[in-house]
């Protein structure tokens, strides 16, 4: 990696490994010289990496050479390189990174929600092309009979998946009518030259699918980016454009320049030039069997009996390509803030009384709100909005404004001492869902439970007093305690 005084103090980065070369000088990369994943070491390794030290004060972690299928495979595979908030902090350009969590949490999307408000929307940035040689991913170019996607190491992560998977691409698609769409979907390596690519019903790569389908195309060009820089990777996993809005706009504006794309070798989709490794090829409009596959729930995944597939025609990568794996459902997978930041905006319009808003990436289907609650009802009336605008969430927590919803503890401390389960939960039958969350009898569909744990008001059957809460008690009445205690905490760790 560069030297130390090169190093890019904080983002954006206009490529992985720029940001890897900072994460490491922040103390917050692990190196492995090898791992035997025929074992799937990595995999318990990752495991235990979050167990031992949170999951988001878990380093990422970088392993030289990966035993696959019973040989050695050179890489280096990385992973959990999003996991704190910290690393955030450091890819949105914050200036000030410190390891307190919540503040960096606060301090990366308050950055986000000004850029958002001093624009009336996200700041865009059209993308530039430049030519091939000035494109690292086209370092080496494979075409033919060369392709063989077997002799990287692409990771089959748990022994129940169905197989070897690239799992942290940005695929991308182009459409005449559609413009360009980015996004992330797990890709099973199912052959040297042939990859599964699961676009989920209703997600916009379906949809662009489709729109090609009927026009009567017999194929759709695509092509997959891997080792994006972190922005990009964000943009591409996340909810916050629509459709016919291109993602890499958007990613423009967040780093403050223009993405550079370069064009493929077999068609004319555009790629980011930064990237470790482009695979190109067409999806046929056929289908076929994929999976099983260890999902973001933490649960085993069912195998899909039809899904879509490429044939990649080229590939193309930087000499010594870097490769990321993650691990669904174990790490965290990607950085979350353009969501929590879009998030918060929006409902925020919904929802004036709205003072804090928190989906954990380690809980997926629950969602976090804090209001600043002054009539009856209100605690409610946010849930609902909340259920019906995030069809993720299918277990909403509301609580008052005094809660810390980054502290799960807190959240249910609330529950525990100011929520009744009569009157104050709503049960919702039937609405839209995650078409992976393995609890739906019927696929796309969920039911949705709002539990208002606010301090109850008189008028919706609340006590006529609540007891304020302790610490609270004792950072009013005696401050001076918690200043003691931190001025003299290195004499108690000794």
């Amino acid at each position: 990696m560069n030297d130390a005084a090169n190093v890019q103090r904080t983002g954006p980065f206009v490529s992985l490994r720029d940001y890897l070369t900072a994460l490491e000088a922040r103390g917050r990369l692990i190196r492995i010289a090898e791992m035997d994943q025929d074992k799937y070491e990595a995999t318990a390794f990752a495991y235990k990496l979050i167990e031992k030290n949170g999951y988001y004060d878990a380093p990422a972690f970088l392993i030289e050479k990966i035993r696959i299928d019973g040989k050695w495979v050179r890489g280096p595979v990385i992973a959990n390189l999003y996991g704190g908030w910290d690393t955030e902090a450091l890819a949105y350009g914050v200036e000030e990174i410190g390891d307190d969590q919540r503040a960096m949490f606060h301090a990366t999307r308050d950055k986000l929600i000004a850029l958002y408000r001093r624009h009336g929307d996200w700041p865009r940035l059209q993308p530039m092309t430049v030519d091939a040689s000035a494109a690292p991913c086209k370092e080496i170019v494979l075409g033919g009979g060369d392709v063989d996607l077997l002799r990287y190491p692409f990771l089959q992560s748990n022994p129940g998946d169905a197989g070897r998977y690239i799992n942290s691409a940005c695929v991308f698609f182009e459409d005449a009518a559609l413009g360009r769409n980015v996004g992330t979907h797990r890709c099973q390596v199912k052959g040297k030259a042939k990859i599964g690519v699961n676009t989920e019903t209703g997600q916009h790569g379906f949809q662009f699918i489709m729109q090609a389908r009927k026009r009567g195309a017999k194929a759709v060009p695509a092509a997959l980016a891997l080792g994006a820089d972190p922005i990009v990777f964000a943009l591409s996993a996340s909810k916050v454009t629509g459709l016919g809005e291109d993602e890499l706009d958007v990613a423009g504006g967040l780093m403050g320049a223009p993405v550079r794309l370069v064009k493929c070798e077999t068609s004319d989709v555009m790629v980011p030039a930064e990237a470790e490794m482009i695979i190109e090829g067409e999806i046929p409009l056929d289908m076929e069997e994929e999976g099983p596959y260890g999902e973001i729930y933490g649960f085993m995944g069912l195998k899909k009996p039809r899904n879509f597939f490429m044939n990649v025609k080229a590939v193309t990568h930087r000499r010594d390509p870097w490769f990321v794996n993650c691990f669904a459902g174990v790490t965290k997978l990607v950085h979350t803030m353009p969501t929590n930041a879009n998030d918060f905006v929006k409902m925020k319009r919904l929802i004036p009384s709205l003072a804090d808003f928190f989906a954990p990436s380690e809980m997926v289907g629950v969602a976090f709100a804090a209001i600043d609650k002054k009539r009856p009802g209100e605690g409610m009336v946010a849930g609902q909005l909340i259920a019906a605008t995030r069809f993720l969430s299918k277990v909403v927590i509301v609580v008052d404004g005094d809660i810390d919803i980054l502290d799960t503890n807190k959240v249910f401390q609330a529950m525990g001492a100011r929520w009744q389960p009569h009157p104050a939960s709503l049960v919702i039958p039937q609405t839209s869902g995650m078409p992976l969350d393995p609890s739906a009898p019927k696929r796309g569909l969920t039911s949705k439970i709002v539990i208002d744990a606010t301090r109850q008001l008189p008028e919706e059957g609340g006590p006529e007093i609540w007891p304020p809460i302790s610490s609270l008690v004792l950072k009013e009445k005696c401050p001076e305690a918690f200043d003691l205690v931190d001025e003299k905490w290195a004499d108690y760790t000794v």
